[in-house]
């Protein structure tokens, strides 16, 4: 098929949103070009709201076959945390017809250089930013999250982080020039000269293992960082969440096509119930990356047994909240309820044990004890979500039985400080909503410790009594050391004990926020400007998104003559 995308087209249009998000991630500063509000959509070719919504209620039912070579079924099953049967139908891959066939296109994409495919990437993005309303509909429907939500985290911000991958991408790989002239001088005899080569060579294939929650927020920069440096790309979703990473690689392969390259750069690997495919694919020779969100479990399991790769690991946490004073009592309250119910707990960034000094707090309201201070929050989570209406905007719906059932446990492991209650959704009456659960536990109690040591995935936190700010920050370095975190939180107006919070989070490798009491919360980050987990402790191997994130993804490789 003709190129229907020339070099030129594609530089003219999106060379210079690249050189914006290059200044971005260099002042780290704000900036995104994905509108965040959804009537910023329906103008230039993209869907508003209702033209996404009839799209995604289009693809209900049907077989979204991709081209791929090597189909020999094809796969459906997935159910809507609201309720809705999907019925959409991907294509199985026979894999031994599938990788050398995406191996087949990697001479001429590695051959483009880095500014072609961080042209052809950008122009993924933009196509698929063009349907944003109906991704979200698709993440909405696939992860639980509340329709704002799934529109905002899966689809502007997830876009961002994956022009942030590519625009890392891109400084890495023009880090060293394409060609040099080195002339080596020799005294009264002729100089030494030589014409040298570089190229950025890729290491191979790609693998992105999608999570069930953030299925484009957590498999975007995963996917266009390896695309951007020249990799070819399979994408491996998770059962319960194929769709938009479905339609992500579907708009990939025709973009691929259309600008001259070989569609099968991108493909899809949709796997049968109980099949485990991510485990024998991990380990193919072909696989040379691998991209993964999800269990501790089996990111340990990936890391030891899938040598062959480079293998980027997002896993389980343990984030802590010291809270040992304030000076806006009311607003860190508004902040910690909304950060505690966010999307029902289900973000790798929620809180979960908020270490408070059993003696109490000193606050702009006077001192608060260790009971006032949980009630009062308890409280702040109640007022929140009072009204049904807007608790169903901000908790979305349990993603899956194994969280209700971690919920519906917490209970037993200590006083119950706030009751998760069922909210009923009248537009889905399926879905299953609850509100989080509270419950203090004793940091001084061994039987106690056990709760508050493990990860507990979802709308359940932890009240733990400490005996002092020296003990709360000790027992989150431990935390941090032994079981990681992705987001460390703390409120003081003491110099000292922000100077010992800060020095815990730098010497463990924790991602710290100070004092929020507006409207940014710690479960939240900006693409361009906050890294997502660190890399520098057993939560994530990989910060999102950095130079060493993208960096070992390609190889320099240099091609030496004589002058």
């Amino acid at each position: 098929m003709a190129a229907e995308l020339t070099a030129h087209e594609l530089i003219t249009q999106h060379r210079p949103t690249l050189d914006q998000a290059l200044e971005a991630i260099r002042t780290r500063a704000y900036w995104s070009p994905h509108p965040e509000h959804p009537k910023a959509y329906g103008e230039n070719g993209s869907l508003d709201a209702a033209a996404g919504k009839a799209a995604f209620d289009a693809l209900l039912g049907t077989r979204l076959d991709l081209g791929q070579p090597g189909t020999d079924g094809w796969v459906d099953g997935e159910v809507s945390p609201y309720g809705i049967e999907l019925g959409v139908s991907y294509p199985h891959a026979d894999i031994d017809v599938l990788l050398p066939a995406m191996r087949a296109g990697q001479r001429a994409w590695r051959d483009a250089g880095p500014e072609a495919r961080a042209m052809v990437c950008l122009e993924i993005l933009k196509r698929i930013s063009d349907r944003t309303h109906e991704f979200a509909h698709a993440v909405m429907h696939t992860s639980g999250q509340a329709f704002m939500m799934a529109f905002q985290a899966g689809g502007p911000h997830a876009q961002d982080r994956g022009l942030e991958a590519v625009a890392y991408a891109y400084v890495e790989q023009v880090r060293t020039p394409d060609t040099a002239e080195w002339t080596k001088p020799q005294g009264k005899r002729d100089p030494l000269a030589l014409t040298k080569q570089f190229t950025a060579v890729p290491r191979g294939i790609g693998l992105v293992i999608g999570c069930n929650t953030f299925p484009t927020w957590n498999g975007y920069p995963g996917l266009f960082a390896s695309l951007a440096t020249g990799n070819a790309v399979l994408v491996k979703p998770h059962p319960r969440a194929v769709l938009p990473l479905a339609l992500t690689v579907q708009v990939a392969r025709q973009v691929l096509t259309e600008a001259g390259f070989d569609a099968n750069l991108v493909a899809l690997a949709a796997e049968r119930p109980g099949e485990g495919i991510a485990k024998t694919l991990a380990v193919r020779p072909e696989i040379r990356i691998i991209d993964y969100t999800g269990s501790t479990a089996f990111g340990d399991w990936l890391e030891a047994n899938a040598r062959q790769a480079q293998v980027h690991t997002e896993k389980a946490g343990v984030n802590t909240v010291i809270v040992e004073s304030t000076g806006d009592y009311k607003g860190m309250l508004s902040n910690l309820a909304f950060s505690l119910s966010l999307y029902s707990g289900q973000m790798c960034t929620t809180p979960q044990n908020l270490l408070v000094p059993r003696d109490g707090i000193r606050t702009d309201q006077g001192p608060k004890s260790y009971d006032e201070v949980i009630t009062d929050l308890a409280k702040a989570v109640d007022g929140l979500l009072g009204d049904d209406a807007r608790a169903n905007a901000l908790l979305g719906a349990i993603v899956n039985p194994d969280v209700k059932a971690r919920l519906e446990a917490a209970a037993g492991l200590g006083e119950v400080a706030l009751a998760s209650r069922e909210i009923s959704n009248p537009d889905f009456p399926a879905a299953v909503v609850r509100t989080p659960v509270i419950v203090k536990l004793d940091g001084a109690k061994p039987d106690d410790e056990a709760a508050y040591m493990s990860e507990c995935f979802g709308p359940v936190s932890f009240a733990v009594a400490v005996d002092s700010a020296t003990d709360a920050v000790e027992l989150l370095r431990r935390t941090v050391r032994e079981k990681g975190a992705m987001t460390v939180g703390a409120y003081t107006t003491d110099e000292e004990v922000e100077q010992a919070i800060e020095e815990a989070c730098l010497e463990e490798s924790a991602q710290l926020s100070l004092n929020l009491t507006g409207g940014v919360y710690v479960n939240q980050t900006a693409a361009f400007s906050d890294f997502h987990g660190s890399g520098g402790n057993p939560a994530a191997n990989s910060a999102l998104t950095d130079g060493a994130f993208v960096a070992n993804r390609f190889r320099v490789v240099e091609v030496r003559r004589e002058a």
